[in-house]
């Protein structure tokens, strides 16, 4: 097997000069499970510190754009945009988390696109702490990605 970020036993970043430049999309998504009680009590009350969603939706953005700061190797990559959506899910007591990354650049987004899905969900998670800590996040993963030399790929486990 060979690793792009690794040479002559040297980490390095890859060089991506010569990819070209194209339109490029990653979706990704993440799953929080709630008690029961916990909940219905988040959907009917909210959280004690505050509206959750918009505090997430934010969180995320920023974690999209600060992506290279926190994973090595990164690139550094201007972003066209990036969406944080949520589904309620009564019945499982559960949210699904959705986020959504665009850019016009010579690499992916894969990476940014599942960071803003975690840190969405984290930040769901620490709003919502102190009604249950048993609050589990779970099933992050790459949904979904479109352009570049490997073209798309649909992630079939979803």
């Amino acid at each position: 097997m060979k690793f792009s970020h690794f040479k002559q036993k040297k980490i390095n970043m890859v060089d991506i000069t010569k990819k070209k430049i194209t339109n490029r999309e990653a979706c990704a998504s993440s799953i929080i499970i709630f008690s029961p009680e916990a909940f219905k009590k988040i959907i009917e009350d909210g959280s004690p510190k505050g509206e959750i969603f918009n505090v997430a939706r934010c969180a995320g953005i920023l974690a999209a754009k600060k992506t290279s700061q926190i994973i090595p190797l990164c690139h550094n990559i201007n972003l066209s945009s990036v969406k944080i959506d949520f589904d309620i899910d009564k019945k499982k007591f559960l949210l699904k988390v959705f986020s959504k990354v665009k850019t016009l650049f010579s690499t992916g987004v894969e990476m940014e696109a599942l960071t803003a899905c975690s840190v969405a969900s984290l930040t769901i998670y620490d709003m919502c702490k102190s009604i249950d800590k048993k609050i589990s996040i779970t099933d992050i993963k790459l949904a979904y990605k479109t352009g570049g030399k490997t073209g798309t790929f649909k992630n079939d486990k979803l």
